[in-house]
């Protein structure tokens, strides 16, 4: 699910403070309560940007769900065990629709687990508590070392870096060219920003997508041959959300290419491949599909 997910919708760019520690008797002493109640208006601080410091469980549930009134308590008892180490957030999807449309929910309960501001796992439906504490503990250990921690005393608030706040208004200013030479100005400094680098990679896709003609996935499936043609159907394929469909189209031309077209296809692919969590099955299953086409 990490990485197909917009949350941009939800997310007010750069500017932003930090979530300040939640207060009452449910607040653990690191100053995370460990269950909440998330609004289309706390989106951005209590799940996207808490997310930085712990896992954030989303719980999307309806209050005329009747698996969500079973689920739901035994979430919120773990949560409370296990002392803001995690955070559990509860979302009423008939209050907070563009949440529940962010994230695709097609039935609840839905539970997604948010670290870094991406999704990294999810399931539908209700599940025993020994199977709810086995997929939190995989997600914690999933993200060990990797998040900043609960806050300790006082929090202390963080500028937010020039540089990127730069890349994100000339985002916002629809400037995908100056999007680009910004975090490009961050990766001539620090080569190995991981967060400059997947928003490169974001923007260079965005800006082969907004220049596609709007039939290019039927000119590719009438040209099966064309290599332009199947890398631009598979860029409207993924910029539609379905990546799967990109991947197949892709890995289906290297299989029956030779020489510089094939080398040309698998780059591209690699390319896509980048602009996902290396982990979502669909990921996997498409390099494994790649492996077999190429040898």
């Amino acid at each position: 699910m990490s990485g197909a997910v917009d949350l941009a919708p939800l997310k007010e760019r750069a500017s932003a403070p930090p979530p300040p520690p939640p207060s009452g008797d449910g607040a653990a002493p690191g100053g995370l309560a460990p269950v909440i109640d998330v609004t289309e208006a706390t989106f951005e601080a209590e799940v996207l940007q808490r997310s930085m410091q712990v896992p954030v469980i989303v719980d999307l549930w309806a209050t005329w769900c009747q698996p969500c009134k079973q689920l739901s308590p035994v979430l919120e008892k773990l949560a409370h065990e296990d002392g803001g180490a995690w955070v559990l957030a509860k979302v009423d999807v008939d209050a907070n629709s563009r949440i529940a449309q962010a994230f695709g929910v097609q039935s609840v309960p839905t539970v997604v687990a948010i670290a870094g501001g991406q999704p990294i796992a999810d399931f539908q439906g209700v599940q025993p508590e020994s199977a709810l504490r086995e997929w939190i503990d995989a997600i914690r250990n999933a993200v060990a070392g990797k998040l900043s921690g609960p806050p300790t005393g006082e929090p202390q608030e963080t500028p937010p870096d020039p540089r990127f706040v730069a890349a994100e208004q000339a985002l916002d200013a629809g400037d995908l060219a100056g999007a680009e030479a910004a975090y490009n100005l961050v990766l001539n400094s620090e080569p190995n920003n991981t967060e400059a680098l997947a928003a490169l990679r974001q923007v260079r896709f965005l800006a082969r997508a907004q220049d596609l003609p709007a039939d290019a996935v039927e000119r590719a499936d009438a040209a099966p041959a064309d290599l332009d043609a199947q890398l631009a159907a598979a860029d409207a394929e993924l910029f539609a959300q379905d990546p799967e469909k990109a991947f197949a189209r892709l890995i289906g031309f290297v299989s029956r290419s030779v020489g510089d077209e094939k080398t040309a296809a698998r780059t591209r692919l690699l390319e896509l491949f980048e602009l996902f969590d290396p982990a979502e099955p669909f990921v996997v299953t498409a390099r494994r599909k790649l492996a077999s086409a190429l040898y």
